[in-house]
C-alpha cells in the first residue's frame, strides 16, 4: 500500500485542505484560498489543485461556488473507525449468525460520482464489492463497497464468502481509521429486489460510507441497503458534542 508521501499530488492536497478545515485553520463560513493563491504556496498546477477542491466539495467540506468563491464547512466529526462495527461484528453482538454471498468481486474503472468521493481522477482503477449480507441465513442487507486500487487488489486473495473484509484489510495492514455515514431511505432497484427477495420499488434503508485513512486519505466508498425490518439507526449526542451512531436490531427480529 502507498504511504502518504507517493499518493497522487491530489490527495495529498486533499488531505491538506481537509486538515486545515477540520482544525479550524480555514475558519466555517470563510472563503478559502483562491486557485491561483494555493498554486503558488504549492508549487503546482491548476489541476491538482481543483481535483483536490472537487473532492472535498464532494465530502461537504466546501460549498459555494458557481462564480463565488468557495466557503470551508466544518463537517461532523468523523466516528472512529471501530465505532460503527462491520456487518459481522454487530450481527455477533446481537447473538445472530452473519453470513454473506459474493455476487462480484470486480476490478472496474471509476465512475465520475466514486472518483469524485474518493478524490480520484475519472477512470481510475478500483476494485468493487457486491454482497449479500445475512442474519441467521435470512437476506438483510445489499453491500456495494468500491476502494481505492491499493486496498481493493488485497481482494483478489481473499474469499469474500469466508468473513469479515474489513478484518481482513485489517488483518493486512491497511489504515482503516474513520467512517463517515450519511443515513437516507431509497426505492429498491432491481438488483436490490432480486437479491433481498422484495418487489422493485419497496422502501430500503441506504447507509454511504466514505471509509478514510488516518491522514484523512479515502479508501473506500459504500451504499449498504438494509431490509427496514431487519436494523435501525440510533444517533445519540451528548452535552460534550460527542456524537454516536449505532445499528441495532428491530423488535421484529
Amino acid at each position: 500500500m502507498k504511504t502518504s508521501e507517493e499518493l497522487p499530488l491530489h490527495q495529498r492536497l486533499g488531505a491538506e485542505f481537509r486538515r486545515r478545515i477540520e482544525s479550524g485553520e480555514w475558519p466555517e463560513g470563510e472563503p478559502v484560498p483562491s486557485e491561483s493563491q494555493l498554486c503558488a504556496e504549492f508549487g503546482t498546477s491548476r489541476g491538482p489543485v481543483r481535483q483536490a477542491l472537487a473532492m472535498l466539495r464532494s465530502e461537504g467540506g466546501l460549498v459555494g461556488g458557481r462564480g463565488k468563491p468557495p466557503v470551508a464547512r466544518r463537517t461532523a466529526p468523523s466516528q472512529p473507525f471501530a465505532t460503527f462495527l462491520s456487518f459481522t461484528q454487530w450481527a455477533h453482538g446481537i447473538g445472530r449468525e452473519p453470513g454473506q454471498s459474493t455476487v462480484e468481486v470486480a476490478r472496474r474503472r471509476a465512475s465520475p460520482e466514486t472518483a469524485a468521493r474518493l478524490g480520484l481522477a475519472e477512470g481510475a482503477p478500483v476494485v468493487e464489492l457486491v454482497r449479500l449480507r445475512l442474519l441467521d441465513g435470512v437476506p438483510a442487507m445489499l453491500e456495494r463497497s468500491a476502494f481505492v486500487h491499493e486496498v481493493g487488489r488485497v481482494l483478489f486473495d481473499f474469499d469474500p464468502d469466508s468473513g469479515s473484509v474489513y478484518a481482513e484489510l485489517l488483518r493486512r495492514g491497511v489504515d482503516l481509521h474513520h467512517a463517515r455515514h450519511t443515513i437516507d431511505a431509497v426505492a429498491a432497484e432491481p438488483q436490490d429486489a432480486e437479491l433481498l427477495r422484495i418487489p422493485t420499488g419497496a422502501p430500503l434503508l441506504r447507509v454511504r460510507r466514505l471509509t478514510t485513512s488516518s491522514s484523512g486519505v479515502p479508501l473506500e466508498d459504500a451504499d449498504d441497503r438494509y431490509l427496514p425490518a431487519m436494523a435501525t439507526f440510533t444517533i445519540e449526542n451528548t452535552i460534550e458534542g460527542r456524537t454516536v451512531v449505532g445499528r441495532y436490531r428491530t423488535e421484529e427480529d
